[in-house]
């Protein structure tokens, strides 16, 4: 497929996907916002302590704001993105209650003045995704540009739902790949073989269970599925506390 093809083979499956998600009920969704922050606060833990990047929800994402207020009462800072210009990085500003906010490209909040900060990890919404860890996003390729220019690389956490899989997003040489991937079913994690679905970690104290990295190989044999081993950590993965949980698939 050729980059003209690729090019509407993508504005295709990004309306159709959104036409899905938007007829999506919103009690629905509202249960699904509520199990992917279950399954982030569960997951990653050191996200307490994190400066964290999210983005304010438009049409039928999943809506971070309760998951940020939760983990900014805990110590995190939270900020969101500002488009600098057309093909240029993010920038991001810190965010909290009662900040003025602007209106930026698709109509999109961002705070209006405050304080540049780097984040640590970025929650980054999904349209459709990929087995390989690719986001099928709005187009712009803000976030890659952004992602590509950031050292040290932030974490990448995709946020999104299970009917926004894909075979392939197609991906081009300069689409990033999130680290992880998060909706309402569970966690993934991109290992060298492509996503692994860890599965959900149970609520509760891990205690003996507890370590600071979570690999394939700790995990109960028939539980999840099993990827290919990694010879180190994902961006931001020890920052991040990622708990050695018992899952359950």
């Amino acid at each position: 497929m050729d980059a003209e093809a690729v090019r509407a083979w993508r504005k295709a499956e990004r309306a159709r996907l959104l036409a899905e998600r938007e007829s999506v009920e919103p009690a629905t969704r509202d249960a699904w916002r509520r199990r992917i922050d279950g399954h982030l606060e569960r997951a990653f833990p050191g996200l307490a302590r994190a400066t964290l990047a999210f983005c304010w929800p438009i049409r039928g994402e999943y809506d971070a704001r309760s998951l940020i207020e939760t983990l900014r009462a805990r110590g995190a800072r939270a900020a969101l993105p500002v488009v600098e210009g057309p093909r240029r990085p993010l920038s991001f500003r810190e965010w909290r209650p009662g900040v003025a906010l602007a209106a930026g490209p698709l109509g999109i909040p961002y705070p209006a003045g405050g304080d540049t900060v780097a984040p640590t990890a970025v929650l980054l919404p999904l349209i459709g995704w990929d087995g390989a860890g690719h986001r099928l996003g709005y187009g712009g390729g803000y976030f890659d540009r952004t992602l590509a220019s950031l050292t040290p690389r932030p974490a990448a956490i995709g946020v999104g739902y299970e009917l926004g899989r894909l075979d392939t997003v197609h991906p081009q040489a300069w689409d990033v790949p999130m680290d992880w991937v998060v909706t309402e079913r569970g966690v993934y994690r991109r290992d060298p073989a492509g996503l692994a679905f860890l599965g959900e970690g149970i609520a509760g104290t891990p205690s003996a269970l507890a370590s600071p990295v979570c690999y394939a190989d700790e995990i109960a044999p028939g539980g999840p599925e099993a990827p290919q081993a990694r010879t180190g950590p994902l961006p931001g993965e020890r920052l991040l506390g990622i708990l050695r949980l018992p899952w359950r698939a």
